[in-house]
């Protein structure tokens, strides 16, 4: 992985534009290709970000762009759209380099792995038509615990908890926002599935377009016994 802070303007230019003016920002290179560009605030956000498969490509400002202060350009390119990311940079305060070694992935705990089994096992669960695409879809940022289709072939991603709160939203959202640029997949809905989901997660997902669905573990585990309930 490779670390620049540097002072820098940039601009994505695809079916979204969007602009970030001259600032000193973190730049994060990793080795599967994908660009991140951070600031100081909004936590683990990343202003804006270029997902794999891309290419990046060093360049000369030209004579313009060099009288307002750029020294060179990276070019980040989407294989697959054509989207550009272009980062100015006119000054690269550090730069570093780092070999990570293979990550072991997300180790979920025995409950929520579990959930995410039964849940495959039992995708009616998310309503009729649905069927499974597959489980830990991987994507640049990590792996969505289960990718579906619904009755009418629409992506569906779904992330599982025990306990449902606004973190978890907040990772759901983020995977959906990078799923939505990729063209075979979109448009992408999410669904926030957890045994308990608290009013303020509740809240914020609805907010957001994002479906809530509360998983009874025991029932899903045939442990269930209806003639033990008063109803």
């Amino acid at each position: 992985m490779r670390l620049v802070i540097a002072k820098c303007s940039v601009d994505y230019a695809g079916r979204l534009s969007a602009h970030l003016p001259l600032a000193n920002r973190l730049l994060m290179l990793k080795s599967d290709g994908s660009l991140l560009v951070h600031s100081d605030g909004g936590s683990y956000k990343p202003l804006n970000w270029m997902s794999p498969p891309c290419t990046l490509s060093v360049l000369q400002p030209d004579e313009a762009q060099a009288e307002v202060g750029v020294t060179e350009i990276w070019k980040v390119t989407q294989a697959k759209t054509a989207d550009m990311l272009v980062v100015s940079i006119h000054e690269i305060l550090h730069d570093s380099a780092h070999d990570l070694g293979v990550d072991p992935g997300l180790q979920k705990d025995g409950v929520e792995a579990h959930l995410q089994k039964l849940l495959a096992e039992q995708i009616h669960l998310l309503g009729d038509g649905h069927v499974l695409v597959r489980r830990e879809y991987m994507t640049a940022i990590g792996p969505v615990d289960i990718l579906a289709r619904d009755e009418k072939g629409g992506a569906v991603a779904v992330e599982l908890k025990r306990r449902g709160d606004i973190d978890g939203v907040e990772q759901l959202t983020r995977y959906l926002e990078l799923m939505n640029r990729d063209p075979h997949l979109a448009p992408v809905v999410g669904v926030f599935a957890a045994q308990e989901i608290k009013p303020q997660a509740r809240t914020l997902a609805e907010d957001r377009g994002i479906r809530c669905l509360v998983l009874d573990y025991d029932e899903m585990r045939g442990l269930d016994d209806s003639d033990s309930r008063l109803f």
